[in-house]
């Protein structure tokens, strides 16, 4: 019995390693650790799941791994008991930092975590300092989970991070440039811990309900096959088609609803990742893509804003104060049509700017059916967040159609060049028309066509510092010689001067030609800004449940009780004192709602549905103020007081540190960033009896001024 039992054990020594699911191996690729392959019968029972040219497998669990233990504050190499990654995922799902991990870009009150029945896909292995640097492979999965996000809004996707180095700051400091860099709207978990899932390098875990994870290790695999992947993983238990139908989204556009990153106070700087620059030198007129800030800002050469494309994220044609975009990047002026072509990158499509009649519309794609809708109605439902796209037909991957597209280039002949962020595709398209004539994929590829054209683009780089080249996240991005490429929408020539966007520290650099001089340019005007749309939540539905207003960061709330008549309101806000304005309060920058006629009003038996409201949003433009007996710079502290006027309530522990450090390490004056400061104040009134006159017949109405005090 014993010698069968020895003979038992020395089975697994010779035979493969079998879990359940499919294994591929790529031809040439070592073989992963967790597979061998399997014989050919079963790879054709289960060929459905995954196409040929990727490695997939399904794995088994409860699965168990050695791992390292260890706090935020001090990580310890002890070993500590085995644990299984998908359960410690899910453990993690109930607070936003443990003794083992913590999250990035992930909002705090979020309720979808709780729904724990959902398709999850997790995108693992890419996000450490390292793989930072690989260049256009990173972003090449970024831009195949987000296409997924955007196809399957119900799918749960997240980032994991795992190892000893993942709370480092550099680590951190790195993750937060990919989220602003690549547009990251999923949380990301980060664990100090070792799972020996991760072994394998870069990969995507497919799953549902924490089971019989589906893990590809391949960094190319094609993006229809985990298209695919996901609606099977959706129809097995369903076997509905046209369920799977509705959980789809119309195509691949951004609706008004999708989330956007949440990396603490940075989308209160001015500028929040400045992505591409183009010029009008004859008119004397710049277009800044502030591309996570969804607009495009034209101003003068000294400065001074003269306008702006773009009200919110979204897909709407229409006046520049009302249309909606969604991450604006590369761009070019047409002296002859006074039009700016534009790429809106999220919504995978080339919108065209009438500078003179100051309308946007959409060239690409040609069947848009988010125009603008007109009347009192539309702009109702709009203000209530209830809009919804029209119905339109699924674009299919690899039909053709642009998908993030980032770069652009007008040819001579009137072409147009689009290629995306990792130089992978490029669409040639017709001006005149609208029409992609050609697709090309693959880097070699595309270089032999417009390779010189991005050579000449840069060679202005070389008037650059090194020291500031190696700071931008692009900086790292080469293809094959072309040391930069990603940098090539970042810069133009603007009379003597490069004017260039720092996409590190959030400003916009000019280099003198002939001196080699750097400045800062200095921005002005803001009101033409008007009120940033994420200052606000639906203004309309207002709850007022006794003297208090349900709303979020309320900075001022006072009720008063008059007798009726006109009623003058005098704010008196007084800034934190080491702070100064740049400009001017604006009235561009206030925005005014009287008596509250929209509010929805609950049924709380302590309701007083009578008060009256006042409402008041406005953006105070501030910066903090230099101490000119000091010789002494403190950057850290000086990016520590910043968060703290900026409600450093929303974020965790670790993603206000993060943000701190990253501020501190990229901008030595900190003292010289712009930022926006919320002012929201609430105003209660309840109207007293009417005095009558001595005949008794008339009403006498009374005027009444207060000052009403505010303290940020």
């Amino acid at each position: 019995m014993a010698l069968m039992l020895r003979r038992f054990r020395q089975i697994p020594r010779v035979l493969p390693c079998i879990f359940s699911g499919i294994h591929y191996q790529r031809s040439g690729q070592p073989i992963n650790p967790f597979s061998t392959p399997l014989p050919h019968a079963w790879k054709k029972v289960n060929g459905g799941l995954v196409d040929r040219g990727c490695q997939a497998y399904r794995a088994k669990f409860p699965m168990t791994v050695p791992c390292r233990f260890s706090t935020i504050s001090e990580l310890s190499h002890e070993s500590c008991p085995e644990v299984e990654i998908l359960p410690f995922i899910e453990s993690a799902f109930d607070s936003l930092e443990g003794p083992s991990h913590c999250w990035l870009n992930k909002v705090e009150e979020s309720k979808d975590f709780s729904k724990r029945d959902r398709i999850f896909l997790v995108l693992a292995g890419v996000f450490c300092e390292d793989s930072l640097m690989l260049g256009f492979d990173s972003v090449v999965m970024f831009e195949k989970v987000k296409s997924l996000q955007q196809r399957y809004p119900l799918l749960h996707v997240m980032g994991f991070l795992s190892g000893c180095s993942s709370f480092s700051g550099a680590n951190r400091n790195h993750l937060l440039q990919i989220i602003m860099k690549e547009y990251i709207t999923f949380p990301i978990l980060l664990s100090n811990k070792d799972f020996s899932e991760m072994a394998g390098g870069a990969c995507y875990i497919l799953f549902k309900e924490f089971r019989s994870p589906l893990i590809y290790h391949e960094k190319d695999v094609d993006v229809g096959t985990l298209n695919k992947a996901v609606e099977e993983l959706y129809t097995q238990d369903k076997g509905e088609s046209a369920t799977l139908q509705n959980w789809k989204s119309n195509g691949l556009k951004q609706s008004d609803s999708t989330k956007e990153p949440c990396v603490g106070s940075l989308q209160n700087f001015l500028l929040y990742y400045p992505g591409c620059i183009s010029v009008d030198e004859s008119g004397n007129r710049l277009f800044l893509s502030d591309s996570n800030h969804h607009r495009i800002i034209i101003f003068a050469g000294n400065g001074k804003i003269l306008d702006c494309i773009g009200s919110a994220p979204g897909f709407e044609d229409g006046e520049f104060e009302s249309a909606k975009l969604a991450r604006p990047a590369a761009s070019f002026y047409d002296a002859d049509e006074d039009c700016l072509y534009f790429v809106d990158s999220e919504n995978h499509a080339i919108r065209r700017a009438d500078m003179g009649t100051r309308v946007l519309e959409t060239l690409y794609p040609p069947c848009n059916t988010n125009k603008k809708k007109n009347g009192l109605w539309s702009w109702i439902v709009n203000k209530l967040g209830m809009e919804k796209d029209a119905d339109t037909k699924p674009a299919e991957f690899g039909s053709g159609l642009l998908m993030f597209p980032w770069h652009l280039i007008k040819l001579v002949d009137g072409d147009l060049f689009i290629i995306n962020r990792s130089f992978e595709t490029l669409w040639i398209m017709d001006l005149a028309s609208g029409e992609i004539k050609e697709v090309v994929r693959g880097v070699p590829k595309v270089l032999e066509i417009c390779g010189e054209m991005i050579i000449e683009k840069l060679a202005v780089l070389k008037k650059m510092p090194h020291d500031w080249l190696q700071q931008q996240v692009d900086s790292n991005f080469s293809l094959e010689g072309i040391p930069h490429a990603g940098l090539m929408s970042s810069l133009a020539t603007f009379q003597d001067e490069i004017v260039i966007c720092d996409i590190v520290a959030q400003r916009i650099l000019r280099l003198n030609g002939e001196s080699g001089d750097f400045t800062n340019l200095e921005f002005s005007n803001f009101g033409i800004l008007g009120l940033p749309y994420w200052f606000s939540f639906p203004l309309e539905r207002v709850c007022a449940v006794g003297n208090l207003i349900r709303g979020a960061n309320v900075d001022h709330f006072q009720s008063f009780s008059f007798l009726p008549g006109k009623i003058n309101i005098q704010l008196m806000v007084e800034i934190p004192e080491d702070t100064e304005l740049v400009e001017p309060l604006q009235d561009g920058c206030i925005w005014r709602l009287v008596r509250g006629a929209a509010a929805l009003v609950s049924g709380a038996e302590d309701l007083v549905a009578s008060s009256e409201k006042v409402i008041v949003y406005a953006a105070l433009y501030l910066k903090l103020k230099r101490n000119p007996n000091s010789q002494e710079r403190n950057p850290e502290k000086n990016a520590a007081r910043i968060l703290n006027i900026l409600e450093p309530e929303k974020s965790g522990k670790i993603t206000r540190e993060s943000c701190m450090q990253f501020l501190s390490k990229w901008n030595e004056d900190v003292e010289d960033l712009i930022f926006m400061k919320p002012l929201h104040v609430r105003i209660g009134l309840e109207s007293l009896s009417h005095p009558k006159a001595e005949n008794a017949k008339e009403t006498v109405l009374t005027e009444t001024s207060i000052q009403v005090n505010v303290f940020l």
